[in-house]
Formats: structure tokens, sequence, C-alpha cells
């Protein structure tokens, strides 16, 4: 039998039952809303020892110390916050007079939606807590945008993702995909997106942030996450602002030396083309969660496998569940008017003038290309050969649906779709399909394929089915 859902109320009651939970509340910018569930639930006086709002930025640079720019609905001011109340616990009481005390700290810094309703608003949530009155503190850190056009309806919302944090951590920190999950307890994924996830401290020792970024994902709570080569989470909007983006798009499964010409060929003429700055822009290489599902249920051994590779040659990850093109550059577009560029290959340019992928969409193909090749946007593809015939496949020769063709020359003779000619003619035979079943089969040769780094990488860890006694077995 599955156990109901709590309610908000039902949560916060609990929560104020337990005599060892303590802590405060710091919340600005969109009301006390987490807070007032406690006090309303009954039996407050026993968990909250401080309710507060510092709205004013004067009064707020006062307790917690001015943010550069005066940007305040930051992941840093936020940081302050919490670790700023717990001090003034840990200062103001004594753990001799509270045996058993768990102390937190909740805080919110928030912006909901504006007058004019042209931004929606956006804000971060993070608890830091304990697990036992003798641990140190762990932190659950998150950022959400808001999608519902009503600033009360916002700010219930954001009472209820409060009092789902408090009551997850202290109930669910053993289990932190439940935990995550049960952020969601009684609000729809339509009304906000979590887009950005960090655990930390002691009672999240062996969690991969990498891994809770996907489940966001895979939970339907984001359209995209992005790692950086360290592993750490990435807000979108902080990497994305204004910058000019060049992406690859691959299953990476494993790099390959073609996959590594297309990105540095693609990029050399991206940064040519757009005149920028190695500051302005931003390189990612997409894996998409249809690829990552691809053979049934994610595997999370292989996602990580694949994203360490990537972390390994100092590549910046995206996950996104944007099967077609035409929503990842959608997505880039609400970050940025700058440039935008993607490296890809004939098949995937040929899936692309496929109207098939665009069925669902009322406008169809053309809908999807108003917003794929819009101003600013360019396809480097990169050439294909044939295994069967030999031929190489360029943006000259390859052929598209009859009633797209003229589409197809509008794009190219525009320089839409521009080919990556300097590409290097030696990987034209090198096939991913090809690499992993020699891998999985304990052959030799793949090694030459994929850059030297992700060949040793690949046998010292045993990746994408490689086994180093089997392999010493073929050979003795």
């Amino acid at each position: 039998m599955i156990n109901p859902k709590l309610t908000p109320k039902q949560k916060a009651l609990a929560i104020n039952l337990d005599p060892d939970i303590y802590g405060t509340f710091a919340e600005i910018g969109a009301g006390q809303e987490t807070v007032r569930h406690f006090f309303r639930a009954g039996g407050a006086s026993q968990t909250i020892a401080k309710a507060m709002s510092a709205y004013d930025k004067d009064f707020s640079d006062a307790i917690y110390g001015k943010e550069a720019k005066n940007r305040y609905v930051t992941q840093n001011r936020l940081r302050k916050m919490l670790r700023y109340e717990v001090s003034l616990i840990e200062e103001r009481l004594s753990r001799e007079n509270n045996p058993g005390r768990k102390f937190f700290s909740y805080a919110n810094t928030v912006t909901t939606i504006n007058f004019d309703k042209t931004m929606k608003g956006h804000g971060w949530v993070g608890l830091r807590f304990q697990l036992d009155e003798k641990e140190d503190y762990s932190e659950i850190v998150f950022h959400v945008k808001f999608n519902e056009n009503d600033t009360t309806l916002q700010q219930e919302t954001l009472g209820g993702l409060g009092v789902n944090l408090i009551y997850g951590a202290f109930n669910y920190a053993d289990n932190p995909r439940r935990l995550i999950e049960s952020l969601y307890d009684d609000i729809s994924t339509d009304n906000v997106e979590i887009d950005m996830i960090d655990f930390s401290g002691p009672a999240f020792t062996y969690v991969d942030n990498r891994l809770m970024s996907l489940q966001l994902v895979k939970n339907g709570m984001t359209d995209a996450v992005i790692f950086n080569p360290q592993g750490n989470n990435m807000l979108p909007a902080d990497i994305l602002y204004k910058k000019n983006i060049f992406a690859v798009r691959g299953s990476f499964r494993p790099v390959t030396l073609v996959n590594i010409d297309m990105f540095e060929k693609g990029l050399e003429m991206f940064m040519k083309d757009s005149e920028c700055s190695i500051d302005e822009k931003e390189v990612l290489f997409e894996i998409t969660i249809s690829n990552l599902r691809a053979s049934g249920d994610i595997d999370e051994r292989d996602f990580l496998d694949r994203v360490d590779v990537l972390a390994k040659l100092g590549y910046t990850v995206i996950i996104s569940n944007f099967s077609e093109y035409f929503r990842l550059i959608d997505y880039f577009a609400n970050y940025t008017s700058g440039e935008i560029g993607v490296a890809m290959g004939v098949n995937n340019l040929l899936d692309v003038f496929d109207e098939n992928y665009y069925k669902n969409l009322s406008g169809g193909i053309l809908e999807a290309f108003g917003k794929f090749f819009r101003k600013g946007m360019t396809v480097y593809l990169y050439p294909y050969k044939d295994p069967e015939n030999h031929e190489m496949l360029t943006s000259s020769n390859l052929k598209v649906s009859d009633n797209l063709k003229e589409l197809y020359k509008y794009f190219k003779l525009n320089e839409r779709i521009v080919d990556i000619k300097n590409y290097n003619p030696n990987f034209s035979e090198i096939y991913s399909r090809e690499i992993l079943n020699k891998i999985a089969n304990h052959e030799s040769g793949w090694e030459k394929q994929v850059p030297e780094d992700v060949a040793m990488m690949i046998k010292e860890r045993g990746m994408f089915g490689y086994k180093e006694e089997l392999k010493l077995k073929q050979f003795s």
C-alpha cells in the first residue's frame, strides 16, 4: 500500500511536534510564506527560534553584508543568510541547556513576477541543518523559476516548497532522490521549475550532484541542467546570459576523434564568424534524456562514465529533454541574443529536415524552423562517409525531401548551414557504434580512434563494458 502524501500543514505539524528540531526562518522578497505554515499548524514554539524578513536592502546589508553589483537574489546571498543565522543560534543558545537539539536555518531570497508581467520571477531556496546535535551542518540549496502569472500564487508555491524542503531534509536525507521528488508534493511541475540543486555536508557525503541534476530533468522538474568539468551544478542563467553559445550534441559513448574534430573545427569557424572573445563564448556538450534512455531505463553508471570522460577533456555538459534541435536553440535564446552555433553531422541535419519530427507542432516544420534557424544561429556541418558506398556526404549532396528542397537551398545560400571543410579525412571511417562493440567484445584497435586520455580512462575504470581481466585472458 502506498502511503498518501502529506499536505504542507501535516508536514509542518510533524516538524513542530518533534522536540529536537529547532531553527530560524529568514525570507526575503516574497513575504514569510514558508514560516506561516508552521505558525498555522500549531506547536510552533518548539520549532521556531526566530522568523524574519530583512526586506529593506540597507537593513539586509547591515545584517548579511553587501553584495557585488547590488544583486540580492543570488546563491551567494542565500548561503550567507543560512550560515549567518545558524551562527547566531550557536552563539546564543547553549548546547548544555539544549541537549539533543538539531539546529537548522531555512532561507530564501526571491523576486516574484513584476507588475508588467515581463519577468516571471525566480529565486534561491535553501536549508542548513543537522541530523544529529554532534554532527556538522549539511546544506541543500536550489534555484527556482516561477511559471505562474500571479504574485499570490507564486508566494503560495514558494511556501509549499519551503515546507517540503524542511520536511524532506529531516525525513529523507538518506534517500536524496526521494527528497527531490518530495519537493513537488502538493505542487504541480507546471507551476515552478527547479533548474539547479546542490547537496553538501556530512548527510550527503556519498551524493553525486550530477546524478541529482539528472533527477531534475528525468522527473520533468526542468528542461535542462548544466555542470562544469569539476562536476559542480551550474545555474544556466549564470553561464549562458548574453553569451555566444556553441554546442555539440552526441551520445559520447565514448567520445571519439570524430567528436573532437567536429567540435574543434566547428568552434574555430564559429569564433571567426561571431567575432567574439573567449570570455564572450560558452561551449556545451549536450546529451539528451532520450539518448540516455535509448536502451531502456537510464543507466546511471553509464551516464557518469560519459560525463566523466567529457569532464576529463575539460568540457561543460548540458543534460536536456530536448529531443528536437529547435527546442535546444529556443532554450538558448531565452538567455542570450548573441550568436548560436551548433556542430552536427549530416545524419543529424537530415533528422532536422524530417517532417515526422514535428507532427505535434501546430505550425509543423515551419514553426520548428522559425525557432531553429533564428537570427544569429548557424549549423556547422561535419561530413559523413557512407560505410556502404564510401560517398562523402556534405551540405552540397545530401538529399532532403522534394517539398523541402527550396527551403533547404534558402538556408544554405544564406549561410545558415555551412560545411566544416578543414576536417581531418583520416577520421572519416570512425563510427562510435563500432568502437563500442569493440570495447564490449574486447577487440583491439579502438584505442586509436578515441583521444589517448579517453582510452586510458576507459581501461582504468572499466567503462562501456571494458573488462581488463577478460582482455588479459584474450591475449594470454
